[in-house]
């Protein structure tokens, strides 16, 4: 079976880093994604060390601030070494800071390109989570994502699917488009329209809009190394975590009969 990780951002409103590590390992879980802030001092990297060694579980990737990266690449370097890290992936960027036209979006590009250079010089992946700006088309017709990836064939993509769909694309055809470029996904799923307000419109993978059989046999077969269950605002994480992973189980089953 496909080892599958949890964004540990899903996770950061309940309970202590190591209560969480424990829940994923009983449930099942092989490998988990982090984030910045736990990694933002010596205390939190000691914790998620401490965690992680207790449970078993690893952190192949894991999300950095474009800001944090470009001002000392080598302490993030070091970080993911320390984590046996196959990649380290940007996550986001404020509205502030986002071009409006496809110049400033082609000079962004450069710049996480550039960013990226001493992470792969020292034997890893870098690359991009989308949202949904990423995939709104500019008044050229040219998309964000473009730049993004235009700027170099070392920046890959951390695909978060849902994202994409909300942005009014089809996720199928965009994995085909993109093919080795994804270095992971992300699996999370969209409540039908008007449901689940309390926890952002998200919904547990499996019960929303997406077609996560379909989509996970094509992530599979593209051969993405790192499939990722995220929910950005859940109202009961283990209950997420576990009909979550429950519902990846039955995908898997259902491809080997």
């Amino acid at each position: 079976m496909t080892k599958l990780a949890y964004q540990l951002y899903s996770s950061r409103n309940f309970g202590p880093l190591s209560d969480t590590l424990t829940m994923l390992a009983e449930l099942g879980y092989e490998d988990v994604e982090g984030y910045g802030a736990l990694m933002g001092d010596a205390g939190s990297v000691e914790a998620l060390t401490s965690g992680l060694d207790a449970t078993g579980l690893s952190m192949p990737t894991a999300h950095i601030g474009l800001d944090q990266i470009e001002q000392n690449p080598n302490h993030i370097i070091e970080l993911a070494k320390r984590f046996a890290m196959r990649a380290i992936i940007v996550p986001y960027l404020e509205p502030d800071e986002r071009p409006g036209d496809a110049l400033g979006w082609k000079a962004f590009g450069k710049r996480l390109a550039l960013a990226g250079q001493p992470i792969i010089e020292a034997g890893f992946e870098f690359g991009w989570h989308n949202h949904d700006f990423e995939f709104q088309p500019m008044p050229s017709g040219d998309y964000p994502i473009d730049f993004i990836l235009g700027a170099g064939e070392h920046v890959k993509l951390e695909f978060d699917l849902a994202w994409a769909q909300i942005a009014g694309h089809n996720p199928e055809a965009w994995l085909d488009q993109l093919g080795s470029r994804v270095i992971a996904a992300h699996i999370k799923d969209i409540a039908p329209k008007g449901e689940k307000t309390d926890e952002g419109g998200w919904a547990d993978v499996g019960t929303g809009i997406m077609d996560w059989p379909k989509l996970y046999t094509q992530l599979k077969a593209l051969g993405v190394p790192s499939l990722v269950v995220e929910h950005d605002n859940p109202s009961d994480d283990g209950r997420f975590a576990c009909a979550s992973l429950t519902a990846l189980r039955g995908f898997e089953t259902t491809q080997s009969l």
